[in-house]
């Protein structure tokens, strides 16, 4: 194979296990032929003997190339698989050691200044957009969210570029929406969005806050609803505890969006269909929807049953909820 195919070749694949391009670059020269000498690689890389040599030393160190026992000397590359599991091996202790030393940078820095505050001010708003963005980074099972407007424009695309790449390595997200939330068109269509993408959300009227707590031991609070320049950091103590329990106090009355994990239209809504969700969405019963009809109220009984079922909805109200949510009872008036 020759410099120039070389070249078309990506390189940088070893980088991580802490061989350069160059060095790769040669390494894939040597797997492609015969042994080379030291005469035959400057020709064919158009390097000088000083700097290949360097590199021939840098892939030798690795265990990538060894010389053989002859004159002249040939260098010959190691068979790739078994080599370059010796280097991820060497890495991975490396990596181990890091951390082990970590422990000890934190055992000395807690040792010097305690541990962090239990109670911190943020301020500026692109340090407040960088601290929600890299708290969901750091976490490893859970974000919990309390969602209301407004909502500020700087960070958002960037916030769920985020909660879409952390649920995509299993981190569960739940997320509490005022009803408010969902009534702007863009934030109902990126709630729809991150639900196929696996959010658990549910909906409230008055949420009382906008928050966002991961694993149970970091919380950040705006101070403000309508500015990003000011949050509040909770870490493990009683009022981050009181703030998970309010959490999982207003999740359990909270209306599931999508109880299946799914938002499709469903086939088979009729209009009369629609016509019992728009009673249903404002809290008729079905003994007044019954009367507004003029339909015996087991008849009513027996159509939202089968329009539960389709939706996946636990009671009526969630039904007309999540029907009007999702567009199904288009722009009928208030049928109430």
């Amino acid at each position: 194979m020759s410099a120039n195919r070389q070249e078309g070749i990506a390189v940088g694949t070893l980088k991580a296990l802490g061989v350069g391009e160059e060095e790769e670059r040669l390494y894939r020269l040597l797997l492609s032929g015969p042994d080379r000498t030291l005469a035959d690689l400057t020709e064919a890389l158009g390097v000088a003997p000083a700097p290949l040599r360097r590199r021939l030393r840098v892939l030798e160190d690795a265990g990538l190339v060894f010389r053989t026992p002859t004159r002249p000397v040939r260098y010959r590359p190691s068979p790739p698989g078994p080599a370059v599991d010796v280097l991820i091996a060497r890495r991975q202790e490396q990596l181990d050691r890091t951390r082990s030393e970590a422990k000890e940078l934190t055992q000395l820095w807690e040792a010097g200044t305690g541990r962090e505050p239990a109670v911190e001010v943020v301020q500026g708003a692109e340090a407040n957009v960088q601290l929600f963005l890299q708290t969901q980074r750091s976490a490893r099972e859970e974000i919990l969210t309390f969602d209301k407007p407004p909502y500020i424009v700087e960070g958002v695309g960037r916030q769920a570029e985020v909660q879409r790449d952390r649920m995509a390595t299993g981190v569960r997200y739940r997320t509490l929406y005022d009803r408010e939330s969902l009534l702007e068109p863009e934030q109902h269509a990126l709630a729809r969005e991150l639900a196929a993408h696996g959010e658990q959300a549910r909906v409230l009227d008055g949420v009382p806050l906008k928050a966002l707590i991961a694993d149970g031991t970091t919380a950040l609070v705006p101070v403000q609803l309508t500015e990003d320049r000011h949050a509040v950091v909770l870490r493990d103590s009683p009022l981050l505890d009181a703030l998970v329990s309010l959490f999982e106090l207003l999740w359990q009355r909270a209306t599931p969006l999508w109880p299946t994990g799914r938002h499709e239209q469903p086939s088979g809504l009729s209009d009369f269909d629609r016509l019992l969700l728009g009673y249903a969405a404002v809290g008729c019963t079905d003994e007044v929807t019954a009367r507004k009809t003029g339909l015996n109220q087991r008849t009513i009984e027996r159509h939202m049953r089968r329009i539960m079922d389709t939706l996946g909805a636990r009671t009526r109200f969630q039904a007309g909820l999540q029907a009007g949510l999702q567009g199904y009872l288009g722009d009928r008036e208030d049928p109430a």
